[in-house]
């Protein structure tokens, strides 16, 4: 078990992510801080609070939600009103935002935006993953709301097929852009329609997957698997940091849950 996270590299920020790994559970969430306030607080607020029990489905997500938000809501709002003026108003009309991904021992996952659940498989080097496609990292991400109800799309489940060589881990957006980009560029035939499609869209991530497809090899589970499932806090940042130099991963928090 495993759980690293760091912030925006050299820009001393707060880290709006959220990780956790307990026995029989992991877990990520990305802390929105586009929108509203406290996103780091309901971030980590939402990862201390996940069950020990499975979410199977929308309707038990959301009585979930529905059965932790106010406390967070009442001491947040509290807070605001201390600090008074535009930051009040913002809570009231906005809120706290973030994702959320959780893996359990059983293999069941569910997501909720652009965090992302894996398992990987050793002898077969299949990854398997709670995404739907890389396109899919341009659009904007569904996001938890402290106050709002929940939209039924945004939320994803399934059931990873748990083998005797596989490792489940999750990540937030940035870095599991970037896993599923090189497990793709290491496959360039069986995926070339959806890389295609991912550089056509001309985004910053079209650049990303440009720069991976003009590397001779991608070894996925030497370069990518291997390096971060043996990554301590110290050399995840090195090793993320050569790749942003690289050209990449995007600028932005860094979560690493391992199963």
């Amino acid at each position: 078990m495993k759980a690293i996270s760091i912030a925006k590299i050299d820009e001393g920020l707060i880290n709006e992510d959220a990780v956790i790994a307990r026995e029989g559970l992991i877990a990520v969430s990305d802390g929105a801080g586009g929108g509203g306030v406290f996103a780091d607080r309901w971030s980590k607020y939402l990862v201390d609070h996940l069950p020990d029990e499975t979410i199977t489905d929308f309707e038990a997500f959301d009585n979930w939600i529905d059965s932790i938000w106010e406390p967070f809501y009442n001491d947040c709002e509290e807070q605001a009103k201390e600090e008074g003026g535009m930051l009040l108003n913002k809570f009231y009309d906005e809120g706290s935002f973030a994702t959320i991904v959780a893996v359990w021992k059983s293999g069941e996952w569910m997501s909720y935006g652009d965090s992302v659940a894996f398992c990987y498989h050793r002898k077969s080097g299949m990854l398997q993953h709670s995404f739907s496609k890389l396109t899919d990292f341009n659009n904007p991400p569904y996001l938890v709301n402290c106050k709002d109800p929940l939209n039924p799309d945004g939320f994803r489940s399934g059931k990873f097929k748990m083998e005797e060589d596989f490792v489940a881990f999750a990540a937030s957006d940035a870095l599991a852009h970037y896993i599923l980009m090189m497990y793709e560029v290491s496959r360039k035939e069986e995926f070339a329609n959806e890389l295609q499609e991912a550089i056509d869209a001309q985004t910053k991530d079209s650049n990303f997957i440009n720069t991976a497809m003009g590397m001779k090899k991608v070894d996925f589970e030497k370069d990518v698997i291997g390096k971060l499932l043996n990554c301590n806090k110290g050399n995840f940042k090195q090793y993320l940091q050569c790749r942003r130099q690289k050209g990449l991963i995007a600028h932005d928090d860094y979560s690493l849950v391992i199963m």
